[in-house]
């Protein structure tokens, strides 16, 4: 076994799942690289001292680019805020360090190209953090259109609802200012990525944008609460999106319907251990849809349990990330998703900003 070393930038929500997730992947998953918890880095100097302290790193830093450049720091993971993308992996990979960077890639598809053309100048590896997908059931899913289970993909339906700003009277935040932190910018790009995995590449879509909660406490709001969008993929297949962060009495609903000429698939993350499958398969009178329980024998599943039934949860979507990208580190290849997938999410939000504004369809080549 070797071990490496590892710096992450941001020690708030994410940056404490990166740490919990690189301190027990080796052992969950018995990797031949093992991670060190080297450096954290945060916005001062205080608060960078707090999370060495809680998550059990080496040293910590409020300045990102002694992370980066540290002989001891040797993969770089980015979960700081959108803004701070662009330069820190910039940074990293002229460095000659892999780089972990969490959605969305870059604040615009701009931004994204130039991160996704740095990456391949340095011909370092690269991931980008779609950790949804990676849940055992949607794994499992994308093995069963692989397969042909469910015949040609026809219709795709997606959601990314949640209702933690569908209160009017909580106040303005960070979250309520700039494109890149409204619902187009933090959850519309899972459920892009989840259709792009599940069906295919997207082609054309027509969409509609809209702030519900204009005002808020303290100031005007300045991006959006929630979007749909009608859109066609390159198979031929139809699809529709819906992301919310105002769908009251939603919390993680990240949620998709797939029909096919065979067959039809189910899954709701807020039920994230079941997938649920219909086949056009024996007699009419026993047909119907049956609740798959994530087990051993599911992608990514048994590192955590050898019960199945019992459940893989957030943070082991993290953990499987972990994974692929010390695994794409070791083996020197690029394992999905790469800053690749992260570009051509970003195209698909701003083709659907600029349809919203248009009022028309528009084709995602370009974008």
């Amino acid at each position: 076994m070797q071990d490496i070393g590892i710096g992450i930038v941001g020690g708030g929500y994410m940056g404490k799942a990166h740490a919990t997730a690189y301190a027990a992947v080796g052992s969950l998953f018995e990797t031949n690289l093992r991670p060190r918890l080297e450096m954290v880095c945060a916005t001062s100097d205080a608060s960078a001292e707090k999370y060495r302290t809680k998550f059990g790193f080496k040293r910590a830093t409020s300045n990102w680019n002694e992370l980066v450049n540290d002989p001891a720091v040797e993969a770089v993971i980015i979960a700081s805020p959108q803004s701070t993308h662009l330069e820190i992996a910039k940074a990293a990979f002229a460095a000659g360090k892999p780089v972990f960077c969490e959605k969305p890639l870059g604040e615009t598809v701009e931004q994204s190209r130039e991160m996704l053309a740095a990456a391949r100048q340095s011909g370092c590896i690269h991931m980008v953090g779609f950790n949804y997908i990676r849940t055992p059931a949607s794994q499992y899913a994308r093995q069963l259109i692989a397969q042909g289970r469910i015949g040609d993909v026809t219709w795709f339906r997606g959601e990314n609802t949640e209702d933690f700003l569908a209160d009017a009277t909580l106040p303005a935040t960070w979250r309520t200012q700039g494109a890149a932190t409204g619902t187009m910018g933090d959850l519309a790009p899972h459920m892009i990525n989840a259709a792009r995995a599940l069906i295919g590449p997207i082609t054309s879509l027509v969409a509609s944008v809209e702030t519900i909660h204009v005002d808020r406490p303290g100031g005007k709001v300045t991006n959006d609460d929630q979007a749909q969008m009608m859109c066609r993929f390159e198979n031929g297949a139809q699809g529709h999106m819906f992301f919310s962060r105002v769908a009251t009495g939603r919390k993680m609903g990240y949620a998709y319907e797939i029909y096919g000429t065979k067959g039809a698939i189910r899954f709701d993350q807020e039920d994230q251990n079941a997938l649920h499958l219909y086949t056009m398969e024996g007699p009419e009178a026993e047909r119907g849809f049956r609740k798959i329980l994530t087990g051993p024998a599911h992608p990514d599943y048994l590192p955590f349990c050898q019960g199945p039934g019992h459940g893989t949860g957030y943070q082991d979507q993290i953990i499987i990330e972990a994974h692929d990208f010390l695994r794409a580190i070791e083996e020197d290849r690029i394992i999905w998703p790469s800053f690749e997938e992260g570009m051509e999410v970003n195209r698909v939000v701003k083709a659907a900003l600029e349809s919203s504004a248009k009022g028309a369809w528009v084709n995602i080549n370009d974008y």
